[in-house]
């Protein structure tokens, strides 16, 4: 069985996406609860056409703007509701571990993880929601990673920001690929 991995790095005007290494973002002409519902709408529209077993969701940054830290909250539970009733478990990957894990440091800003990510993998990141789709297309490769299926050599330096995730949401998922291994 292929696993089928999604990646998403939450937003309000731009969210990103990554399945089976193909990024693109979500951005709606909408406002308030009507922006909520068209952004879910649309992951679990990826979510049934792509057959996604499995979700990795960046984590809340909390040094982010605070005008904006209630509605991106909104989101990220909107969300996580969507998940829970459509039974895909989802870890949380906390930004920290992202940016280490793309480039060997937890404070890295976003255009040194798209710079070394690029530099690793050789994919271009360009446009103005390449950071959105590169957030995405690392959370997916992290949890390929943790599996044993990362489709590109990572240093152990961005292998240990693995070990800082809880990952026992996908401990069915994890122990049924290792049986398989």
């Amino acid at each position: 069985m292929q696993l089928n991995i999604l990646g998403l790095d939450l937003s309000l005007t731009s969210t990103g996406y990554c399945h089976n290494g193909d990024a693109g973002y979500i951005s709606v002409n909408a406002s308030g609860a009507k922006r909520l519902q068209n952004i879910t709408s649309e992951i679990g529209n990826i979510i049934v056409a792509n057959k996604i077993h499995a979700v990795a969701i960046e984590g809340y940054a909390f040094a982010a703007r605070h005008s904006q830290a209630h509605s991106i909250g909104e989101l990220g539970g909107v969300v996580r509701v969507l998940l829970l009733s459509m039974d895909i478990p989802y870890v949380v990957i906390p930004p920290t571990c992202r940016a280490k894990f793309a480039t060997g440091k937890g404070n890295a800003g976003k255009s040194e993880v798209i710079s070394s990510v690029s530099a690793i993998t050789g994919i271009v990141w360009k446009g103005g929601h390449a950071d959105d789709m590169c957030d995405a297309w690392i959370l997916e490769e992290m949890v390929l990673a943790k599996l044993g299926y990362a489709k590109f050599t990572w240093p152990s330096i961005s292998l240990a920001a693995l070990e800082k995730i809880d990952w026992s949401p996908f401990e069915g998922i994890i122990n049924e690929q290792n049986s398989t291994n």
